[in-house]
């Protein structure tokens, strides 16, 4: 019998750590391992399990994990879908503030939810974590049909799955979730070689502007340091720890990761992180967390504590573009939002999210509302992509 053939059980455990490093490593981009070099940072057992040992998320920050976990008669663990229970919206950047609004006004009780996503992270990749030896749809509608069990079990008002890729949210499409888009800005690495010749491929006025801004962004004798690896000790962490909160505390009020989860991260994937730090009079006074995947650069916190003209776009978006090309790294995702990524390299691209809503009329308004939203995300688009920095193709 094929694991399709099966039955299948579902269980929700309250901390990742129920599944060991060795199972979960097993799923479709979790592990550095995997020999289609699908490997995402963030949905590793090590990224997930910093998150909950450090407190940054549970029950008290408005982040219970609640993750299902799908297995066949025999106890083999065919795949698993990271899940929250919220009672609230914050740090998921896929803002349902006024769906949540629209929702009590009439009556409802929005919160608590379930979120399926990567805390604070808004980065895409692999929701439906399937094992590689498994069916892949047969786990992936398996996991599905299980997420709307437990919503409706709990008597819950919807779930969203967030940053999702594109396949995954055709699949739930075709079981009745909807479908929502936002963008990104990326930069592809076209087989460059370096900065230079990714230079030569924009138009005259925005090369000279580009080279101008990191020209200055590195004066007053600021050096610019990647530090990974060993390289990331806990005098570093302090360091930057304070960039983080700086920046975390004006943005948010309250910032969301804790202290320790640098430690920790640093212990358990210290190959996967690359801080990329500005330094003055031998004081480092700026910098910047990435993640490195088997071919992509995640851009994710910054911090200062000196403003300088057109620093945080070298540390952020320049120096993540270098680092990229030295290393063979197909793409740099710079996180959330951000049009002014447009004039630096960072072309627009699609972000995906499914959502489960029980209830037939607010799941009718949320519709009517997602198709004129994905209407004009899609016109954004095409308005964005005739602003590319790049030369005219007949020049």
């Amino acid at each position: 019998m094929s694991d399709a053939d099966k039955p299948l059980t579902v269980q929700t455990i309250a901390q990742i750590n129920e599944v060991s490093k060795s199972d979960w490593d097993q799923f479709i981009g979790a592990s550095k391992t995997d020999s289609e070099n699908n490997y995402n940072p963030f949905v590793s057992h090590d990224f997930l399990s910093c998150l909950e040992e450090s407190g940054s998320v549970s029950r008290e920050t408005g982040w219970m994990p609640q993750h299902l976990v799908l297995s066949n008669s025999d106890g083999d663990i065919l795949g698993a879908l990271p899940s929250y229970v919220k009672s609230h919206s914050q740090g998921e950047y896929v803002f349902d503030h006024a769906w949540a609004d629209a929702w009590e006004r009439a009556g409802g009780r929005y919160y608590p939810k379930v979120q399926c996503s990567v805390p604070f992270t808004p980065a895409t990749g692999p929701r439906l974590l399937v094992n590689k030896q498994a069916n892949i749809s047969a786990v992936r509608l398996g996991l599905a049909s299980a997420l709307c069990q437990v919503t409706d079990q709990l008597q819950l008002s919807s779930a969203h799955i967030t940053f999702m890729p594109e396949d995954e949210a055709e699949l739930l499409k075709q079981q009745g979730f909807l479908i929502r888009n936002d963008q990104q800005f990326h930069f592809e690495n076209d087989g460059y070689k370096s900065y230079s010749d990714f230079l030569d491929t924009l138009a005259s006025r925005k090369r000279k502007a580009l080279k101008k801004e990191r020209r200055i962004a590195l004066e007053n004798d600021i050096e610019i340091e990647w530090l990974t690896g060993e390289k990331l000790t806990e005098d570093i962490w302090d360091i930057f720890f304070q960039f983080y909160m700086d920046t975390g505390a004006r943005k948010w009020g309250r910032p969301y990761l804790t202290r320790s989860f640098f430690s920790l991260i640093g212990e358990r994937m210290p190959d996967d992180i690359l801080l990329i730090m500005a330094k003055r009079d031998g004081r480092y006074i700026a910098g910047a967390i990435n993640f490195i995947g088997s071919d992509c650069l995640y851009g994710r916190h910054w911090g200062c504590m000196e403003d300088h003209p057109y620093l945080h776009f070298e540390v952020c978006y320049h120096q993540a573009i270098d680092y990229a090309i030295a290393n063979g790294l197909k793409r740099v995702e710079a996180g959330a939002q951000g049009q002014h990524k447009l004039a630096r390299g960072y072309m627009p691209k699609m972000t995906y999210s499914a959502h489960y809503i029980p209830h037939e009329g607010f799941r009718n308004a949320i519709s009517d509302y997602l198709h004129h939203e994905r209407q004009e995300v899609g016109e954004i688009l095409e308005i964005l992509e005739t602003r590319a920095p790049f030369k005219a193709k007949n020049s």
